[in-house]
């Protein structure tokens, strides 16, 4: 009786052992969720994720192309206004003119048509540096206002895409009757969510872009201003 029960209980044994080793073990890359690549998350947002993603390149290239020339028309020769000041003085028109040639910023363009304009009315040579001005700025300002569309435009964009997106989800849901799955719908929450967050993105950095642009171009007109009144009463100066 005793070996019949000993018999059953390793014979059960036995057969536990085997099922736990013949039993696949559910690995973690099995069981979790499936990660998707930043990529793919993009592709997932539709066609409107296109005109988003050109946007944001304009918007970085302006941005970079922008800073770039703007810090090189900054840049300034601390002596400049002083030399012009002996040169003028002394008579010398002609080094004075040299001078500003010799140097590419805005500044030096403006004195330059001043210098041009000795000998005239002191408004019409004002009238002159002013119009050299204005022309500089507007080249400082060449494609900022794309920027400012950039930014703009880009949410506006975003909220196309959670429109089509959510029309889309609804047109599947149509389609499907009752058997209506979450693979159904994610398509289209896909787009919807991802063009938002995308149009978002690219408008923020965009505004942001657009207002450095803007305050360091602020910056240098008045620099201008300032090196364009030195200029003129640089002209009301006795001669030593």
């Amino acid at each position: 009786m005793i070996n019949s029960i000993l018999l059953q209980v390793l014979t059960a044994g036995d057969t536990l052992t085997k099922n736990i080793i013949n039993t696949p073990v559910q690995t973690t890359a099995q069981t979790g969720v499936d990660k998707m690549s930043l990529w793919e998350l993009t592709l997932k947002g539709g066609p409107v994720i296109i005109p988003i993603a050109i946007l944001s390149i304009i918007a970085v290239y302006i941005f970079i192309e922008r800073y770039i020339a703007i810090n090189r028309a900054s840049k300034e020769d601390n002596n400049f206004m002083n030399n012009i000041r002996d040169f003028i003085h002394s008579g010398r028109i002609d080094n004075a003119i040299a001078l500003c040639k010799g140097n590419a910023s805005p500044i030096a363009r403006m004195i330059e048509k001043g210098i041009t304009r000795i000998g005239k009315p002191l408004n019409d040579i004002n009238a002159a540096i002013e119009n050299v001005g204005k022309i500089e700025v507007a080249k400082l300002e060449k494609h900022v206002t794309t920027l400012a569309v950039c930014a703009g435009a880009a949410p506006m964009l975003g909220f196309l895409g959670t429109v089509t997106g959510m029309v889309r989800a609804f047109y599947n849901m149509s389609k499907a009757g009752n058997n209506i799955e979450i693979a159904t719908l994610s398509g289209g929450i896909y787009e919807a969510m991802i063009t938002t967050v995308a149009g978002l993105i690219v408008g923020i950095i965009s505004y942001f872009f657009y207002n450095i642009i803007v305050a360091r171009i602020s910056n240098l007109v008045n620099i201008m201003e300032a090196r364009a009144t030195e200029f003129m009463d640089l002209l009301h100066e006795p001669a030593i």
